[in-house]
């Protein structure tokens, strides 16, 4: 990753929590510590955030009420390749006139590209999705009642009265933080209870993860992992993770990332 493509993310996440640490950031970006503590000593020099002891903080700290999670702009580069391949096998899931529902993230997000030519209904808690569907799709596009959450692109409700009671679905498309054998993870509270009411309107859970996923940890558990019907994933999911996902009884799809966009190829199923 060039350096002014990680300054911009580092400096987009530091906006999200008091402290963002230095192993934080080389989650982010896939570089090693010395780039990342070379990365905050410039940034710090420019005057763009403050270096503190084992990380960087923000001149001006986060307001309370933001969320844990990361930002969509700090995510959405990351392993881009992948999360399209998986959106792509995602959407081949998808039969005109079902009803869906689509969570905010950046893995979910390519999807609307493959939906283009579709006649869905679909529920979504994220403002780019609804935004390109509403504007290059014939999909009908539904939004819960919450606040806005700038940097996530998301809406979110503490409230169970925010619409999404009235919502069938016949998959829920989901992201996540990680994956492990004791469930699927998410690094915020607000996220999780929307995300469980999303859950409960839907037949089946289909989560999308890059390979990546499967070595992040968080301290929150959304689900176990019997909860979920189908797991998509790219191509770079090792054995030991493919073993889990099937001890689970979850159906499995690994996305080819080697195949060019217009390439048809049908998904590796296990």
């Amino acid at each position: 990753m060039h350096e002014r493509e990680r300054h911009r993310i580092i400096l987009s996440a530091v906006q999200e929590r008091p402290i963002l640490t230095v192993q934080d950031i080389v989650e982010l970006t896939d570089a090693s510590e010395a780039t990342i503590r070379r990365d905050i000593s410039a940034l710090a020099l420019q005057n763009r955030l403050k270096k503190v002891r084992g990380g960087a903080e923000a001149l001006h700290p986060p307001q309370i009420g933001v969320l844990a999670a990361r930002s969509f702009r700090a995510d959405e580069t990351v392993n881009s390749a992948q999360k399209r391949a998986i959106a792509r096998e995602a959407v081949k899931l998808c039969h005109d006139g079902e009803a869906i529902t689509i969570n905010g993230g950046t893995t979910t997000f390519p999807m609307v590209h493959f939906l283009a030519q579709m006649r869905l209904q679909v529920m979504t808690n994220s403002f780019p999705i609804a935004e390109h569907l509403i504007k290059h799709s014939k999909c009908t596009v539904m939004l819960p009642a919450g606040a806005v959450y700038r940097e996530q692109n998301i809406i979110l409700s503490p409230f169970d009265s925010d619409g999404t009671g009235h919502f069938y679905a016949r998959r829920f498309f989901m992201g996540a933080r990680g994956v492990s054998p004791l469930g699927i993870m998410e690094s915020d509270s607000l996220i999780i209870q929307s995300e469980q009411r999303l859950m409960r309107q839907a037949d089946e859970l289909v989560v999308l993860v890059d390979s990546s996923k499967f070595k992040t940890r968080s301290s929150l558990i959304l689900c176990p992992l019997e909860r979920v019907s189908t797991i998509i994933t790219d191509d770079g999911i090792d054995e030991r993770d493919r073993r889990m996902v099937e001890a689970a009884g979850i159906g499995l799809i690994v996305a080819s990332t080697d195949r060019k966009e217009d390439t048809q190829q049908s998904p590796t199923v296990a």
